[in-house]
């Protein structure tokens, strides 16, 4: 059987998917790989006459429903057909199962999940990657069209807008909790966007990618934090050979726990390849014995938020120091200017400090 990779692509309306797909198709063909692109489920629908906005409570009900299960059988007969493939397979969603949950309330969706025989859990599960590209109604309106989709209804005004950045966050929050959900910023050359998410699944297929530095800074936090995700983190840094960095990380959400292995290998200072894979509980603790005796633990609380377009982090150290607030947001060039919320006070930027580096915070004193 070859190696099959299924990736979500998902975001807000207007987010650039469309082309994304395009550019995904061409760059990994080249590779060697057989790209299946799983068609837009809920804009089937649509477009053949069916209206998330009917009043008709009883033929929305059935409208979700039937999308769900459609999404499902359409993945399921993709990977039939990429198991009997020659060569590596990449699977990409335009949107996932989870995207279906950001359209109706807690209920209904529990309602159609079991229905279906599953639950939010196994449907995040179901993706190796969860791709989720900012909607041009965060930080980028000036880009934002319904040109591009006839069947949107988050329209090109105000309140559109509004409707569109709702969204986007509620999608967010619906893949919360996967392993390998990355967020893709928007930026002032579009490029730079769709580069980014063909690094990410480079990342998730094992090929080489650039180097790339995060912008980080050191921050204190001087208001409060709005919509955002938390969860907390602990680190464990694993014996490895020369030029690799093995990490395992556990992270705590909602009563939620995953758990991350993640090895990182340097072929110059130029390319880089980064695996993950996510692994079970007694695995994890299995491979805590393999911790380096060089280094301590990291435990720390991060909070996730979009603000202006832009995707930040914001983790508090709790050890083994407990003194340090670092910013981080991925994807911004350092042409771009830095959208910092007005809750965050920037005390320094430290992009490149080794000295901030987790792996050298880590370190025995």
């Amino acid at each position: 059987m070859p190696e099959i990779k299924k990736i979500v692509l998902t975001g807000g309306p207007c987010a650039g998917k469309t082309t994304a797909l395009v550019k995904i198709t061409e760059y990994f063909s080249g590779f060697g790989y057989k790209v299946f692109n799983v068609p837009e489920v809920p804009t089937i629908y649509s477009t053949a006459g069916w209206n998330y906005l009917t009043p008709n409570r009883q033929l929305y009900y059935q409208g979700e429903r039937a999308i769900l299960e459609t999404q499902l059988a359409f993945e399921d007969q993709f990977l039939k057909m990429a198991e009997v493939c020659e060569k590596p397979v990449l699977i990409v969603c335009d949107r996932g199962a989870m995207d279906i949950s950001a359209y109706m309330t807690p209920e209904m969706w529990e309602d159609i999940t079991q229905k279906a025989g599953t639950n939010s859990n196994e449907l995040r599960d179901r993706y190796d990657a969860v791709l989720h590209l900012v909607s041009a109604a965060d930080g980028a309106e000036q880009y934002y069209t319904t040109a591009t989709n006839a069947t949107r209804y988050e329209q090109m005004n105000e309140e559109g807008l509004r409707i569109a950045r709702e969204l986007d966050k509620k999608v967010i929050n619906a893949w919360t909790g996967h392993p390998h959900l990355r967020v893709i910023n928007n930026h002032d050359d579009f490029e730079n966007k769709l580069n980014r998410v063909i690094t990410e699944i480079a990342k998730v297929v094992g090929l080489p990618q650039p180097v790339q530095d995060e912008r980080v800074y050191r921050v204190e936090i001087i208001g409060d934090i709005p919509e955002c995700s938390e969860s907390d983190i602990t680190q464990t840094y694993l014996v490895a050979e020369p030029g690799c960095e093995v990490r395992l990380r556990r992270r705590e959400w909602k009563s939620k726990v995953i758990n991350i292995h993640r090895t990182t290998k340097h072929l110059s200072d130029k390319e880089v390849i980064e695996t993950e894979r996510q692994v079970n509980n007694n695995l994890y603790e299995q491979m805590l014995q393999q911790a380096d005796p060089y280094r301590v633990t990291i435990r720390k609380r991060r909070k996730s938020l979009i603000w202006k377009g832009q995707y930040f982090q914001i983790d508090t150290f709790l050890q083994p120091v407990d003194n340090l607030v670092l910013l981080e947001t991925k994807g911004v060039t350092a042409q771009e200017t830095v959208n910092f919320p007005p809750f965050i006070r920037v005390l320094e930027e430290v992009t490149g400090n080794k000295r901030y580096y987790n792996y050298n915070i880590a370190l025995r004193k």
